[in-house]
């Protein structure tokens, strides 16, 4: 069958599937809400929602621990929370300077914000695609170590090829002489970001790894670690007294201040360019797929069908972009994480 029938019949499947799904939302008179529903698939969350038939919704709760001030510790799965059983006092706030978050209701009203440690949705997704890499590079390497002259098969014909180019492209250039010691950081925080950016476009599994400001911030946060902790002397010399006229750190220090400043600008730089390309990228999927709903209810379900076409050619082309940017993302950030170290290290002549 050609590729353009495919398309087609996959996108009739989804407008009428669309129809049967806002039938009892029409019988019901409530309104789609695209807001809700595009921010719904890209935000964190305590459930691993896989799709919704009508009014059921097939997903699988997680595990939420809290610590509350007033009643201790609390350990149970999120699905407690449509339960409403007698004596649970804990809920997901919605509005507010609380919302999105759990909260414990007292019996005069008050809500208090416990200490979360609950597993969520972009958890559970760093758990699964670190384990997948553990797994690969245990298993590829375990080859190579004992068979060390023989020609790579099976997994190291994935493995090795995106290691030599990260030491010869990377590491080795921009890493400066030092970059053994590099290396292993490097090799991780490509392989994670490259990773969890393929992961979360299988989209009927919802993650959205990268997408996560959390988890760009803590990448960002070690990188900005090693290149602190690496810095030698002639790296703290130009921030605190760069080799630059006088009058450029006198009277006011300028310079050593736009140094300073340059040091926490690099890893948010580095933090906000990963999150913002991936978050887009799922937010113009969501955005497409919303379009049938709302082309069903303003035009009716022959409409949304018909959108359903354009959508979905739009979407593969969006999802096959995407992959094209998780590799060059990953590549960026270790990039730039390789150029600070590099700098970090320099001796004087650099």
């Amino acid at each position: 069958m050609r590729l353009y029938k495919v398309i087609l019949c996959l996108a009739f499947f989804i407008g009428f599937a669309t129809i049967h799904s806002m039938a009892s939302d029409t019988d019901e008179h409530e309104e789609f809400n695209a807001v809700d529903y595009i921010f719904g698939h890209v935000n964190d969350s305590h459930e691993w929602h896989f799709f919704t038939i009508g009014d059921k919704h097939y997903s699988i709760p997680l595990p939420v621990i809290l610590h509350s001030k007033h009643s201790g510790w609390h350990v149970f799965m999120s699905d407690k929370f449509h339960m409403h059983d007698e004596g649970f006092n804990f809920i997901q706030a919605k509005g507010g300077k609380n919302d999105g978050k759990i909260v414990e209701v007292l019996e005069d009203g008050t809500q208090l914000v416990p200490f979360d440690l609950s597993f969520t949705k972009t958890v559970l997704g760093v758990i699964f695609v670190s384990l997948i890499i553990s797994i690969l590079f245990i298993r590829g390497s375990k080859r190579t170590i004992a068979n060390p002259m023989k020609p790579p098969r099976g997994l190291q014909n994935l493995i090795e090829p995106l290691v030599l180019f990260i030491r010869d492209e990377v590491a080795r250039p921009f890493a400066g002489k030092h970059y053994k010691r590099y290396m292993p950081f490097l090799l991780t925080v490509f392989h994670f970001i490259l990773a969890a950016n393929l992961f979360g476009l299988i989209l009927p599994l919802g993650f959205n790894i990268t997408g996560n400001i959390a988890v760009t911030l803590c990448l960002a946060a070690f990188t900005f670690i090693v290149t602190t902790i690496s810095g030698n002397k002639h790296y703290w010399k130009h921030i605190i007294n760069p080799s630059v006229p006088i009058f450029m750190k006198l009277p006011i220090p300028l310079m050593p201040i736009i140094e300073i400043a340059g040091m926490f600008i690099k890893p948010i730089v580095l933090m906000i360019r990963l999150f913002a390309n991936m978050f887009a990228g799922h937010i113009i999927v969501a955005v497409l797929t919303s379009l049938i709903f709302i082309m069903s209810i303003m035009l009716g379900p022959i409409a949304g069908a018909g959108t359903s076409v354009v959508t979905i050619i739009f979407s593969v082309f969006m999802v096959m972009l995407d992959v094209l940017v998780s590799f060059i993302q990953a590549y960026i950030f270790t990039l730039l994480s390789a150029s600070y170290f590099g700098m970090a290290t320099a001796g004087s002549e650099h």
